[in-house]
Parts: structure tokens; sequence; C-alpha cells
């Protein structure tokens, strides 16, 4: 087995994505594909580790429990200086991962999420009626993308709405490159005094919602109320930044390919919906990133020999942009079978909140362009602002009329 660096030298990671070519992955980490499927990089801090840059040898070392996710460990790829402070459940390994991912598991079952789906229909209609009585141009961003997925979470945690601006404020500077860990730290400690308050009302007031459930957990000694409030955390963050830049990327990917959206707005087939989310999944990619892992044995894989210690980032951009693994990759095509994508992760942590996800975006993409079937861009495309500075990606508005 070798060990050979990038012939050229070490890249920096992350890359930029070019000019005019938004919902592509960076050029030069898919020229890091073509070179092989694990490549070295130098990240900030000018460690080096493994880019994982093919869909197949993603999908195996997710599965691999040679393979870490605990960001304390000596080796791990952090976007940033780690500060000590309290951790999430999906930066642990199991079997503490598992004991905390088990106790919100069951609100986002496809059963129970299909029995929300009537309220998700109900707000997404509300939201459009407001958006054709307004005036135009409107941000969908602001008037649609952000509520929707906000509204939801909302209901699900049992956190006020009326609070959205402050914990839309500091989840976007939780997840903005450019914050300093400073910056990052104080965000996420007044969420989650925001959160461990709420928790203490629920402790006294249990209601309906996921806080509560957590609050009888926490009574019951099986979590502590730091615990629970980090969660609450997680999840709130989650649950509406990712949604939220999928709903207004999605729309204007498929504005720029006006063909597939004449073929969503027109079906009422929702296979044909469901199918389509899970290509603009694969296609968009908004956590652009990529997944941070270290080993904790040698691995040997694809000719190469992963060492102990050794750090590994799997960015699905380019692995959902794969040739060996979807014909066409660079092609937007919602009749294809996407399901395979690694957009919501592999293995024992991919993304909890995925048949939520899923549900809230085939309501959206199955309504707003059939209500609204004039919709088309404000400006120009050049005119639009990226989120190239946060771990999500996205646009930060999107000036829409009809």
């Amino acid at each position: 087995m070798t060990e050979t660096l990038n012939p050229a030298g070490i890249p920096a990671f992350p890359g930029t994505r070019a000019a005019g070519c938004p919902f592509d992955p960076p050029p030069a980490l898919q020229g890091l594909q073509e070179h092989g499927p694990l490549v070295k990089v130098k990240l900030w801090d000018d460690s080096t580790p493994w880019l994982v840059t093919r869909y197949a040898e993603q999908r195996t070392l997710l599965a691999d429990p040679r393979v870490s996710a605990d960001i304390t460990r000596p080796g791990y790829p952090s976007q940033a200086p780690y500060n000590g402070g309290s951790l999430s459940f999906i930066l642990m390994d199991d079997p503490e991962h598992a004991r905390l991912r088990r106790m919100v598991t069951a609100p986002f079952t496809i059963k129970r999420v299909e029995a929300m789906r009537p309220v998700v229909q109900k707000i997404v209609d509300d939201l459009i009626d407001d958006l054709l009585a307004g005036p135009k141009p409107v941000d969908l961003v602001e008037a649609f993308a952000l509520p929707v997925p906000s509204l939801v979470i909302c209901e699900l945690l049992g956190v006020p709405y009326t609070d959205h601006d402050f914990f839309q404020d500091n989840s976007k500077t939780i997840i903005k490159r450019s914050a300093t860990p400073e910056q990052r730290a104080a965000a996420g400690g007044r969420l989650a005094a925001y959160l461990d308050e709420l928790v203490g009302r629920k402790l006294d007031d249990p209601q309906d919602d996921l806080l509560s459930q957590l609050a009888v957990r926490v009574k019951a000694g099986e979590m502590s109320r730091q615990e629970a409030a980090q969660m609450g955390v997680l999840l709130l963050i989650a649950g509406h930044e990712t949604t939220a830049n999928m709903i207004a990327l999605g729309t204007l990917a498929l504005l720029r390919h006006p063909g597939q959206l004449a073929l969503l707005r027109e079906s009422d087939d929702p296979k044909l919906v469901a199918g389509a989310v899970e290509e603009l999944l694969r296609y968009l990619n908004i956590t652009h990133s990529g997944r941070r892992r270290v080993a904790l044995a040698d691995i040997e894989i694809a000719g190469q020999v992963i060492r102990a210690g050794d750090g590994l980032i799997m960015p699905n951009d380019i692995a959902n942009r794969d040739a060996t693994a979807f014909a066409d990759p660079d092609e937007l095509n919602i009749r294809r079978d996407a399901r395979r994508h690694v957009a919501f992760g592999f293995g024992v942590h991919q993304c909890l909140g995925q048949p939520l996800a899923r549900m809230e975006l085939q309501v959206v993409y199955s309504t707003l362009y059939r209500r609204i079937p004039t919709l088309r861009l404000a400006t120009d495309l050049d005119q639009i602002s990226f989120k190239h500075d946060g771990q999500v990606y996205g646009v930060y508005e999107l000036p829409l009329t009809w």
C-alpha cells in the first residue's frame, strides 16, 4: 500500500465555487476527484487530513466503526479551534451517541412525520396566500423559505415562533465560516441558555412537544438538563437552516432549468415529486464543508493506508457528483433515481431529521410552483448573493415576481 500526497503539492480546503456555476462543487474539488479517491488537503491549522472524493469510499468509511465522529480525539479535522465546550451527540461515538440519539428518534419516524403533513401543508398554503396578497417582487428567503421550516421545527420542539429572530440570528453566526471562535461560542452560549430556560419551563409545565419529552427524561435521570438544552440547540438549528436553504436554492435551480420545473409543476404524481426532492438534494448539496472524521485504527482502502489518528473529510457535494455512482452527474434530472445520494450522510450518524426534511420539501415543491405558475426571478443571476462564507450553502436573498 502507498501513502502518496498529491503530486502538485497539498491544496487548501475548502475550495471556492466558480463564478457563474453556483450549483456545482468547486472546480478544484472536482479536479481532486479525478486525481483519485483519497488525496491530502491542508486546513486552516496546517493539518493535512485525507479528502475522500468518491461516493463508494465515502459510504464505506462512514459505515466503518474504526472511523470516529468524536471532535475531541487527536487528529480530528476541525473547522475551527475546539473550545472545550459541551458537545452535541452528533460529535460523539457510540454508545453515548446512540444513547442520546434514541431519546429524540420517535418524533422523526416516517409515521410520525407523515402525520404532520397536513400541518405543514397549511403552513405552506398560508404563507403562499400572504405572498399572493402582498407586494411584488418578494424575497423568497425572508417571506417563505425561512418561515416554513422555522414554523415546523418550533411546532415540533415547543419553541415560541415569536423568538425566531433570536434563534435565526444566532444560528447564522454559528454556521458562518468567517465567524471567530469567540463569536461562535457566544452565539452557542446564548442559544444554550435560551433552550435551558425553555427546558426548565417544560419541567414545570410539560406540553405535547419534543422539549417536554426531553424534560421528562431529565426528571427521570436519563439525561442532564444541559444535555437536553444542547439537543434542543442542535435540532433548532438543523431543523430550519438546512431546509430553508434547500427551499430557496432548489427554487433557483429549478428556475434555471425551466424544463425540469415544468415537469414538476404540471405533475400531480407524488412519486415524481419525491424523486425531484431526492435529485435536488443530490444535485445541490447545501452542506458543503464535508463530514469530518478521524481514524481510530489503520484502514486500507483504495490503494491507500489511512493511519490511526489521520483526519478524514468527506464532502458530499463531490460524492453526489461521482460519475461512477450517478450517470451524467452534473445534469439536473428529476426523473433520475437519486435515492442513494449521501446528502444526509450514511451509517449510524446519518441525519436524524431526514424524514421531516423530505416531507417539508415535498410539500413545498409540489405546492409553490403549482400555485404560482408564473414565478420567475426579479433580477439577474449575477446579482444573487450566495453563501460562500458559511457551512450551509444557499442564497442570502432570492427576489422573485410573477
